[in-house]
């Protein structure tokens, strides 16, 4: 068949075969929606996604920060690499219709549909005539844990050496995976209106993650407690401080803490002396994030100091704050406007939510757009379910094919204009410097 040239008729043909030739998009992510596993865990979805990608004719780079994988599609010439990504990771979510029995894992943040509508991306770019027509490369890139949860037993896998990073793509930047990429695209479903549409543009707050263990003295909670050191007493006066430093937060640095107590004790009848805590910090910027992380610490010292405990505080590199190129976001919004109409395209405002593709665009042009197609109170709720698979998983990646068209058609032009007109905010060395210097593990003793 002979080479298409026209963008235009490059984003029709793409569109097209997605239509025509998408079902197994849609089955990749019906099926993985079967077994949900959370992050670092996910051997069943790595390999269901593996053999999806396999079945379009591509190698495919398996094991990469435990359970992560890419496949590059070459184009007709050289060019920039487009990296689309997609999660592989559910979340603990009791009582959601699709969780695991034994695990509560469920994809009630559907990173499925992002698998599908990342297959989907291929499927159309796979269409003839397409890829032999575009300028460079897309690399479809499958990353685990990009939910922030288990801190605790990533944790231990972190000091056992197995991870550095308790996030994947955190992993995948340090391994070097992103060395080579120019541009990263992915879609998020959510169940935010416009239901029937896209959700474009739009920040995200970065986050730094806490695992905190009080360390008091068991005694008989009945008969002799002025023997024992209440550890969960200090966890609740900790709380307590972290509560009342909230109207110290100004407004536009999106700053949310939001502990919770993992262990609180072993037996009633016992003066709790091993208390486990979580939480996040979580801020719009580097420095607000700094800023909340001291305050919370004195409130963690404080619960301590109170009761005679000790707190071992371990913080831990968790998240920068999304920053979406304009150039990006501007080609995406039209392609998705293009589909479903421009009154079912929002624009997306600040968001108090983290993802690790804040991470990705701190280090070269991205975006994070939304997709619809779900219904339920929120992401992350046990009853968030996706109702329109052909938006989250075919429109979507429609769209996103068609933008990769748009980068890589006429010599790549529109590629390299944006990447020549975006200014990272830092490099791969910079990033991870910063990163490291979050990690701290400390213990106070009164």
């Amino acid at each position: 068949m002979a080479t298409i040239r026209s963008a235009t008729d490059l984003k029709n043909v793409v569109s097209s075969h997605i239509s025509s030739h998408g079902q197994p998009a849609i089955d990749l992510a019906t099926t993985v929606l079967g077994h949900p596993e959370t992050g670092y865990k996910e051997i069943k979805t790595s390999a269901a996604t593996a053999a999806a990608i396999r079945s379009l004719g591509l190698d495919v780079r398996e094991d990469i920060a435990v359970t992560g994988m890419t496949a590059t599609l070459q184009g007709g010439s050289p060019g920039p690499n487009i990296a689309i990504l997609a999660e592989l990771d559910a979340l603990p979510v009791p009582g959601h219709p699709n969780a695991d029995p034994e695990t509560t894992a469920a994809h009630a943040c559907a990173h499925h549909c992002q698998l599908g509508n990342m297959l989907a991306t291929a499927i159309g770019l796979q269409a003839p005539g397409v890829l032999e027509s575009l300028s460079g490369n897309v690399t479809l890139m499958v990353v685990p844990a990009e939910e922030y949860v288990e801190i605790e037993w990533r944790n231990e896998q972190r000091m056992a050496g197995r991870i550095e990073f308790l996030g994947g793509k955190p992993e995948f930047v340090r391994l070097g995976e992103l060395d080579d990429v120019d541009i990263c695209m992915m879609t998020h479903v959510t169940t935010e209106n416009p239901h029937e549409g896209f959700g474009v543009g739009g920040t995200n707050t970065g986050l730094v993650a806490k695992f905190i263990k009080y360390v008091g003295v068991k005694s008989h909670a009945g008969g002799a407690p002025h023997l024992g050191i209440n550890a969960l007493n200090a966890a609740h006066m900790a709380i307590a401080g972290i509560h009342a430093q909230r109207e110290t937060y100004r407004d536009e640095d999106m700053v949310r803490i939001h502990p919770i107590i993992t262990r609180g004790g072993s037996v009633v009848n016992a003066v709790p002396d091993d208390v486990r805590m979580e939480t996040f910090v979580r801020g719009s910027s580097i420095n607000a994030i700094r800023s909340a992380n001291e305050k919370v610490d004195r409130a963690l010292r404080a619960g301590a100091l109170a009761v005679g405990a000790t707190v071992e505080i371990t913080t831990l590199p968790g998240y920068l704050p999304l920053a979406p190129d304009e150039n990006l976001t501007a080609l995406h919004r039209a392609n998705a406007e293009a589909l479903v109409g421009s009154d079912r395209v929002h624009e997306f405002g600040r968001r108090g939510g983290s993802t690790d593709m804040g991470d990705l665009t701190q280090l070269m042009p991205g975006i994070h757009p939304y997709v619809g197609g779900a219904i339920g109170r929120s992401n992350h709720a046990e009853d968030m379910v996706v109702d329109d698979y052909n938006l989250a998983v075919l429109d979507a990646g429609k769209a996103m094919a068609m933008t990769v068209v748009d980068l890589l058609s006429n010599g790549a032009s529109e590629g390299m204009r944006v990447i020549s007109e975006h200014k990272p905010a830092m490099t791969k060395d910079e990033y991870l410097i910063l990163q490291r210097a979050f990690l701290s593990e400390r213990s106070y003793t009164e």
